[in-house]
């Protein structure tokens, strides 16, 4: 059997003082706060959703010092959830946590056992097998109902590709997409609008969306980010359009759309924007 590998951490004691710190101060507040006093796994969820998507922006930004912050929310959020499981008597934070260990060593039999793995995809491809084997009927079980569309996408593509249900060329995805098109612009050739079937209109663009998706990933672009920088950048040349609007004595909602262009066409070149050259 395979050992995994382990390197001096002279800051271990800091970190379980730390995290002991945290568990204290849980404690304390669950017991003396009355909002505390108050939550439950319930009302915690939107507020973890939130936390979460504060983190990812704070990534996609690339700053540290708020990422840090994050991930200071999220843990208390981890420990707060296991505060109040303990006190259902269903579990508490070391069953959490000793939980997460067993499977990350049942998982990864590659350093923990005798398996050979030596790249990240046959990594993946045995995790799934692993899960089928340990009583998931369907590889996509793991796929959170609840997930944004896009996301969701990404999720179940990744999961078939694991057990090998996948396109073996990128050219062929790009022929699905452009198949899926096809298809799409179809139901928008009638003379009138009134005729446009919406309900297989908008099957064929969920079709369009997810073969989008699935060839992003073989291009290993990560269609979630690139649509949200994407949401930044539009953010980001509005504003500026609606600034400089103002700052020439115009009300936006009495500006032709001519008048509108000339302002975008300056915020996509202007540096303090963070267009320039970004197309």
């Amino acid at each position: 059997m395979k050992k995994a590998l382990s390197s001096p951490d002279l800051n271990r004691d800091a970190k379980l003082q730390a995290f002991d710190r945290l568990l204290t101060i849980m404690d304390e507040l669950r017991e003396n706060c009355p909002w505390d006093k108050k939550q439950t796994l319930e009302s915690l969820r939107h507020l973890t959703i939130e936390e979460t998507y504060e983190l990812s922006d704070s990534i996609l930004e690339g700053n540290l010092g708020e990422i840090k912050k994050e991930l200071g929310d999220l843990m208390l959020h981890l420990v707060f959830y296991s505060r109040i499981a303990s006190e259902l008597k269903a579990f508490d934070i070391s069953d959490v946590l000793n939980s997460i260990c067993d499977k990350l060593i049942e998982r990864h039999p590659h350093v923990y056992g005798d398996v050979i793995a030596n790249d990240e995809e046959t990594v993946k491809n045995n995790w799934e097998k692993i899960k089928l084997k340990t009583g998931n009927k369907s590889v996509l079980e793991g796929v959170p109902k609840t997930l944004p569309a896009l996301v969701k996408a990404i999720r179940i593509q990744d999961k078939a590709r694991g057990v090998g249900f996948d396109w073996e060329k990128k050219e062929q995805v790009w022929e699905k997409v452009e198949e899926e098109m096809q298809e799409f612009k179809k139901e928008f050739n009638a003379e009138a609008d009134d005729s446009i079937n919406q309900e297989k209109a908008m099957a064929e663009f969920g079709d369009l969306l997810f073969s989008l998706v699935n060839y992003a990933r073989f291009i290993k672009i990560d269609p979630e980010e690139a649509l949200e920088r994407t949401n930044k950048k539009f953010i980001k040349r509005f504003q500026y359009l609606e600034s400089e609007s103002t700052k020439a004595g115009k009300k936006i909602e009495d500006m032709t759309l001519a008048e509108m262009d000339v302002y975008w066409e300056k915020a996509k070149e202007n540096d303090e924007w963070g267009m320039k050259n970004d197309e």
